[in-house]
């Protein structure tokens, strides 16, 4: 999909203009030929070369749920929309978000749908959301559909909370336990290593090797610090391409403690999003495609992936589910699924399994800190212990000659 700057004539004979996103110009020419536009010019807009090491545009999850309950509530109040979103544009406090929704009201001001001003902005509007406003428009509920899409922008904010919770503290805890190791390994061991060899102290095997480990740290200290980020930013890009993304996505249904937690998560992700674009009007095929992808783990969007094939072959959800898993979906998942699917109402089930995961969720979450409490107390221990204990050894060896 590209973006294309046009402009045209109206059915009243006002020039306007703007920019959209299709798949081509002949494309957009039937879409601006159906809204009733004579088109007078249409070209690809260009793209702004990228500038490194400023600050990214960005829309937060909980400024967009903000905005799809406000917007609701003023629909709902049969404000007219342009107005509704000019008033949102105004109270915006992030000024990019507020040119977004001031772009989006200008294209519906020039006669496009809501849904098609807001696929300009995919970096802002996904396709779930561009959907089910598509969805409400063309049903004439886009105030309860921009409710659903608040409902569920909340509910991955509270699991994102939850992501948080098990994954900040213990990786704040370990680097901070490395960051003070180094920190003594530089400044601290080093005089007591000058003491020792002043009083020609015989020096115990650990207390030598964590000696030769600080000279290290010592001579080597900045290109330790340098060589310890560029670990982490090319963890970071090889992490985001194809073939890391794979062993990184394996690795998190495997680790023993973590895999648990891991699979909630995005079963979690992926009840919810395909529970919202069913009870949406979405078909069936777009909304296992678009909630694959918030899964947020390779492998199991690939099994979604193939079992969506399945159910475009004419199988039913749960059987094409059931083969795909590779037993990454639990029997009970697709008992419910099937259960849905016999009575009409697997948007329901779906939402009820998204609640059983966001539970189990906050169960593993607090399974796993209780487990990796005395762990990571136990590593740094074991760190700052070890170094502490290093250097008092050759004292307890000179009080005994004495």
């Amino acid at each position: 999909m590209a973006v294309y700057v046009w402009r045209g004539k109206n059915r009243y004979g006002d020039v306007v203009g703007g920019e959209r996103v299709a798949e081509s110009i002949e494309d957009l020419t039937r879409t601006l030929q159906r809204d009733q536009i004579a088109i007078i010019s249409i070209k690809p807009k260009r793209a702004m070369p990228a500038i490194p090491f400023l600050k990214r545009e960005k829309v937060k999850l909980k400024e967009l749920s903000f905005f799809s309950r406000q917007l609701s509530v003023l629909i709902d109040a049969e404000l007219p929309l342009i107005q509704s979103l000019g008033l949102l544009a105004e109270q915006q406090k992030n000024k990019y978000f507020a040119r977004v929704i001031t772009e989006v009201k200008e294209d519906v001001e020039a006669g496009a749908a809501l849904n098609q001003a807001l696929r300009k902005h995919p970096k802002v509007f996904d396709d779930l959301y561009c959907n089910l406003v598509a969805s409400g428009e063309q049903s004439g509920s886009l105030d309860t559909m921009l409710r659903r899409l608040a409902d569920y922008q909340e509910s991955m904010l509270k699991l994102r909370a939850k992501v948080k919770q098990a994954m900040i503290y213990p990786a704040a805890i370990v680097t901070f336990a490395i960051i003070v190791a180094i920190f003594m390994l530089w400044k601290v061991i080093p005089v007591f290593g000058g003491i020792y060899q002043e009083l020609g102290a015989q020096l115990p095997g650990l207390t030598a090797a964590v000696l030769g480990l600080s000279n290290f740290v010592s001579d080597y200290i900045i290109l330790i610090v340098v060589g310890l980020i560029a670990i982490v930013v090319l963890y970071q890009r090889w992490s985001k391409t194809p073939a890391g993304r794979e062993i990184v996505d394996r690795t998190k249904l495997k680790l023993p403690v973590m895999s648990n937690l891991m699979q909630k998560i995005s079963l979690s992700r992926f009840t919810r999003t395909l529970s919202t674009l069913i009870g949406g009007g979405v078909p069936m095929l777009e909304s296992l495609k678009i909630a694959s992808t918030t899964t947020d783990n390779v492998i199991i969007e690939r099994q979604v992936l193939n079992a969506r094939q399945m159910v475009s072959e004419g199988k039913s959800l749960h059987d094409s589910l059931k083969q795909a898993s590779q037993d990454q979906f639990p029997a009970m998942m697709i008992q419910m699924v099937n259960v849905g699917e016999s009575t009409g109402t697997l948007d329901e089930m779906l939402g009820k399994l998204a609640n059983f995961f966001d539970d189990e969720v906050d169960n593993a979450v607090s399974s796993l800190l209780s487990a990796l409490e005395p762990l990571v107390l136990i590593f740094v221990g074991g760190i700052v212990g070890t170094l502490v204990i290093s250097m008092y050894l050759p004292l307890f060896n000179l009080i005994q000659q004495f």
